[in-house]
This record gives structure tokens, C-alpha cells and sequence, in this order.
């Protein structure tokens, strides 16, 4: 990896830290409301029943305890039909962007949480996902190129490829790939996507140079002067990547007409 990639990578260190933290956080207070209900019915096994003062207190506990225990306000209308269901986004973190907007990606953030981290419009995520299917299916598999020089990205990155067909380059990217015929590894695809314009800008580079699309994974911090389609999601999760790639390698398959449908945890790699 060049010195200006390693640079890169060096600094997003902390923020995906930080936004991994994000998302246990809200994950972890699944567990909360499980240990203070054992811990209310036991005090209610050895204490004398209570009056019925208000019948109110009692449903207003049953509506907290079956609230979502994420920070569910994610996208505008809660009445839009999602691909998988919005708690299956929510746990895997695909709504948390970084503290840093641009103002290319404004229009696919929702809101700003008091954390400073911007929340991700999950919608829009949902919608690119079957958009981007839709323009992958025009295309030969073999044609198509998925590239991910970010760690988590690679392993769903990869069996994305594998899931529909495709050639992936993880890792780093080889300058000349896709400009240098004399170059071993040079290959000519007709289209590219990419985990993260910053992490792989070489390959988008190279991308424009010979005059192919390219589909980016797109976090609130992302430039988007070189990208043609945009799945906005945060694109430095773990279980992120796993769950976007996941969707729309099954999303491709289906516009194809293909049978085959994959599970999620395939595309989820083990620590």
C-alpha cells in the first residue's frame, strides 16, 4: 500500500473505532431491559402484591418494554417497505455516518445525533441498493470489478464477487490494473464498485481514466465528483458492509432470474 494509502487507513482507524463503538453501544442496550425485568420479578416474587393505583403506570412500562432499543429515527416515513426490516439495519450500524458531512452527501443524511455523529437515511440506502441491482444486471458478471482496500470490506467484498459472478481486487490496488495493458494483472472491466472512494480512490482514478462507472459505497464524508450511483451506508463497519453486500449480491441474483439466495451469514466473516 502507497504511503498516502497507509495515511488513510491510519486515520480512519479512530473514527471506525469510534463508530463501531456507535453501534455496540445502541446494540448493547438490547441486553439492559432483560437484566431489570429479572431483576423486578424477582423483587415481586418475595414482596406483598401492590395496590392498583394506575392501570396507566402498567401499560406505559408494557409500551417502554417493547419499544426498540435503537435509536430508531432513521428516515422520514416509517412506512416505507425495506428490503430486510429496519431493526436488521439498525443493529448492523448501516445508519451511522461520521461526524464529518460533505456537502455532496447531505441529501442522503437524515439527521445529526448529539454524539455529532450523522445518521444515515436508511431509505435512500435501501432504494440505491436495488437501483445499483438494477444497473449491475445490464452488465456480464465477469465484467463487473469490487474493490475494497478497507479491512472489513474485503471478506464481503469478495464473496459478493463470488455470489454474482464477478472479479474483486481487495486489498491494495495494483496501479495500472485497469490502465497499464502491459501490466500482468491489467484487466478491462466495464464497470466497478467500490467499498469507499477514499480507501480505494486508486481504482476509481483508473476507473475514470478508461471511462467506466463506478458504484460506491458512500459514508457522510465521501466526496462523490468521481461516482456515478451512490449506496449511502457506513462504509467502515464490519457488520455493515456484510449486511449491504449481502443485499445486493441477492438483489443482482434475483433482477438475473436466478434461484440462488444467500444467507447473511455468509457474507459476515469471523473475527
Amino acid at each position: 500500500m502507497s504511503e498516502d494509502n497507509d495515511a488513510v487507513e491510519l486515520d480512519d482507524d479512530a473514527e471506525t473505532e469510534a463508530v463501531d463503538a456507535a453501534v455496540e453501544e445502541e446494540a448493547d442496550t438490547t441486553e439492559e431491559p432483560t437484566a431489570a425485568a429479572e431483576s423486578d420479578e424477582a423483587t415481586a416474587e418475595t414482596s406483598e402484591p401492590a395496590a392498583d393505583v394506575d392501570e396507566g403506570v402498567d401499560d406505559d412500562a408494557d409500551e417502554e418494554e417493547a419499544a426498540s432499543p435503537f435509536d430508531d429515527d432513521v428516515m422520514p416515513d416509517d412506512d416505507v417497505d425495506l428490503l430486510i426490516p429496519v431493526e436488521d439495519y439498525l443493529s448492523a450500524g448501516v445508519h451511522i455516518g461520521t461526524q464529518q458531512k460533505t456537502a455532496d452527501m447531505e441529501r442522503f443524511i437524515h439527521r445529526v445525533r448529539d454524539d455529532g455523529l450523522y445518521v444515515l437515511d436508511v431509505s435512500l440506502t435501501d432504494q440505491r441498493i436495488r437501483t445499483a441491482a438494477d444497473f449491475l444486471e445490464n452488465y456480464d458478471p465477469e465484467q463487473i470489478l469490487v474493490t475494497s482496500s478497507r479491512q472489513y470490506g474485503r471478506f464481503p467484498a469478495e464473496k459478493f464477487a463470488d455470489a454474482i459472478g464477478a472479479r474483486a481486487r481487495t486489498g491494495r490496488f495494483i496501479p495500472g490494473t485497469l490502465t497499464n495493458p502491459d501490466y500482468a494483472g491489467y484487466i478491462e472491466p466495464d464497470v466497478v464498485v467500490v467499498t469507499d472512494p477514499i480507501g480505494d480512490a486508486q481504482a476509481v482514478k483508473e476507473a475514470i481514466t478508461v471511462g467506466i462507472p463506478v458504484i460506491a459505497m458512500c459514508d457522510s464524508n465521501n466526496q462523490l465528483s468521481n461516482v456515478d450511483l451512490v449506496i449511502p451506508t457506513n462504509n467502515k463497519g464490519r457488520r455493515a458492509l456484510s449486511v449491504v453486500y449481502w443485499l445486493l449480491a441477492n438483489e443482482t441474483l434475483d433482477r438475473r432470474g436466478a434461484d440462488t439466495v444467500f444467507a447473511l451469514e455468509d457474507f459476515e466473516d469471523e473475527l
